[in-house]
């Protein structure tokens, strides 16, 4: 028996990386995965390697292999009409209802305020902050038909608390994506739907460890690394790290916390 037994959970972002983790996590738990990812390069500010199909049928044999159910496809959380059609068709596969949603697809580049392109401002913004108002678009009328309560956790950074130097489309979208979380909140409490954020710090996937663009900032621009630096020197977090705290947020174990910052960032944010 798992504490998820008959749920059924929507990931974005679920090919690789952290998306992964928490939809294997949901499954061994006892969820129905429902999952989403565009499994292609989103933008051409983005320089770290990208999910690709083969790395979202990774992630189908890992979650079947912890005995758990999951209904995926290809697609953009820009694409509004796309989300809508993917959860209904998923709700309506798993038996009509939709217990929690962790908003994950994201994209993060790099550059100082005046030199970054429009392009890449736009980019990051759609995907990081609008693809998630899209996310809940899609989802939440589905919670709310099916009255049981529920988890929303919206996967921030530790950017969206403290604003980080030469990440400024990326800070910008992590800050709104706090406003968007305790919007909903305030909201959606009286239907006994929690909604919160989760902040971590870098993590070790392709996108906090392995992006030739950070390397590059910091080797040529070295007095931003204090501004980057925890209070924990124990390198990135893992994936396991990052899912023990969605999990729980999504789990009765958190039912009395809503609109809250939940931070998994070895102390980031207080440098």
């Amino acid at each position: 028996m798992g504490d998820f037994d008959g749920k059924v959970v929507y990931i974005t972002g679920v090919a690789r990386g952290q998306g992964r983790k928490h939809a294997i996590r949901f499954a061994r738990e006892g969820a129905k995965i429902i999952g989403m990812d565009l499994c292609d390069v989103p933008s051409e500010y983005v320089k770290y390697p990208t999910a690709n199909k083969d790395d979202l049928a990774t992630t189908i044999e890992r979650v079947e292999a912890e005995g758990g159910e999951i209904f995926t496809e290809i697609g953009d959380v820009r694409d509004l009409a796309f989300q809508q059609d993917l959860v209904t068709r998923g709700v309506e596969r798993f038996g009509g209802r939709l217990d929690v949603v962790i908003a994950n697809a994201g994209i993060c580049n790099w550059g100082k305020v005046w030199e970054i392109d429009e392009q890449q401002w736009n980019d990051t913004i759609d995907i990081n902050l609008t693809g998630y108002w899209k996310t809940l678009k899609a989802s939440v009328p589905h919670m709310l038909e099916a009255g049981n309560g529920g988890s929303i956790v919206l996967v921030s950074s530790v950017a969206g608390l403290k604003a980080m130097p030469v990440q400024s489309p990326y800070s910008a979208s992590k800050h709104g994506v706090v406003g968007l979380a305790q919007t909903a909140a305030k909201e959606l409490g009286e239907h006994n739907i929690r909604v919160n954020t989760i902040h971590p710090y870098g993590v070790l996937t392709p996108m906090g460890a392995d992006d030739p663009d950070a390397h590059a900032v910091f080797n040529d621009q070295p007095q931003f690394l204090p501004h980057f630096t925890p209070i924990l020197g124990m390198g990135m977090a893992t994936t396991d790290d990052i899912s023990d705290s969605v999990v729980f947020l999504a789990s009765d174990a958190s039912r009395t916390i809503t609109a809250s910052t939940f931070t998994v960032d070895m102390g980031a944010i207080k440098v």
